[in-house]
């Protein structure tokens, strides 16, 4: 019998649930012979929007170009400052580089790798146009202080929701807490395509107006091009195939949530092991990630690889340490947690096909391998 192991995601299964309605949908867009902004697209940004809470939803063609077209509809550039956070995806930062604004990073609370409110309101200058509030894992941030700041100093908070598809803050959900909010559909997400894929949900009719001609060229109507736009459109088949998946998120994010429950409880007092903050009564994390700690984590890593257990580092380099920002000033920022959970930050196998035996099996793996690193 071959060994054990247990993928860090399995995509394969996850997609395998969803064939048939797959195979529907590409038969709806062939039939259609719309390829570009036709009814499938146009039925999932009404379904997604609802989802959200959001009288509006705009399909993009990715996470990133979500980010970067809402910064853009607000006009940012060069002089301008984002606040960002210190511990993210690097597409974070990108999106604000790409409209030539500054990122201005501010480092996270160690405990809930969110932004910390009261680090952003020492970080807030004349300049500051607009603040990105990562939901990291799949945690909602603090965006009720948050958004009172933002309120104090008039400037615009737009949540980086892709880790976050149905998360719930104080009942409310992603991508109804700040003044936009920025989706992947990443395949990997907890509403993945099958390729790229990203939306923006905002109340803002005007802003979300903007949004549908900047990223169809800046057109409205075809060859009319209003503004300087770009070509960043989710195409039909990716929003027909987001419809199947749609329905099956919240079951799907409730799978995730009582996994992550199973892993507190086989890994409490594990030695050496920081394990994430779990949900309370305001926050309702979707878990897109579950993500501990170890000050041995390469070392970790490396064992439970060895025994087949399927990890992965999100993330082993913060931005201000990535080559994209070595020759600009925030390279010398001293943003300690960030370097921290860089360094001890480590991804357990998370997924809703996961079954409760892969989670004890993967937790049993965790503890030898912590017993002997003490």
């Amino acid at each position: 019998m071959p060994p054990r192991t247990v993928p860090f995601l399995d995509l394969g299964a996850i997609n395998a649930r969803h064939a048939a309605g797959f195979a529907a949908g590409l038969q709806r867009v062939l039939h259609s012979g719309r390829v570009m902004l036709g009814p499938e697209t146009e039925a999932f940004e009404h379904e997604f929007g609802a989802l959200c809470d959001s009288p509006h939803a705009i399909g993009v063609s990715n996470g990133l170009d979500a980010l970067h077209l809402v910064l853009k509809a607000w006009g940012l550039g060069p002089g301008d400052e984002v606040i960002v956070p210190s511990h993210t995806f690097i597409a974070t930062w990108l999106a604000v580089s790409l409209t030539g604004a500054t990122p201005v990073p501010v480092d996270v609370d160690e405990r809930t790798c969110n932004l910390d409110a009261d680090r952003v309101a020492a970080a807030v200058t004349p300049r500051t146009r607009a603040l990105i509030a990562v939901h990291l894992y799949g945690r909602p941030a603090p965006m009720d202080a948050l958004m009172a700041l933002a309120h104090r100093h008039g400037f615009k908070v737009l949540e980086d929701a892709a880790q976050a598809h149905g998360a719930r803050l104080n009942g409310r959900r992603a991508g109804s807490l700040g003044h936009a909010a920025a989706f992947s559909f990443y395949p990997g997400k907890n509403l993945g395509a099958l390729g790229d894929g990203g939306a923006i949900t905002t109340a803002d009719t005007a802003l979300a107006l903007q949004l549908r001609k900047l990223r169809n060229y800046g057109s409205e109507v075809k060859y009319v091009h209003e503004v300087a736009g770009m070509n960043a459109r989710l195409d039909e088949l990716q929003a027909a195939f987001l419809r199947e998946k749609l329905p099956h998120l919240l079951g799907d994010n409730a799978r995730r949530q009582a996994l992550a429950r199973l892993y507190r409880q086989e890994l409490a007092d594990t030695p050496g092991l920081i394990l994430p903050v779990p949900d309370d009564d305001a926050h309702e994390s979707v878990w897109h990630l579950h993500v501990v700690r170890h000050p041995r984590r390469d070392e970790l890593a490396q064992a439970l690889q060895a025994a087949g257990v399927g990890v992965l580092v999100h993330y082993p380099t913060p931005p201000h340490r990535q080559g994209a920002y070595a020759h600009q000033p925030v390279a010398h920022n001293h943003l300690p947690v960030a370097d921290l959970l860089a360094a001890q930050v480590l991804s357990l196998p998370m997924g809703p096909t996961l079954s409760d035996d892969d989670v004890r099996w993967v937790c049993q793996q965790v503890r030898e391998a912590c017993n002997r690193l003490r």
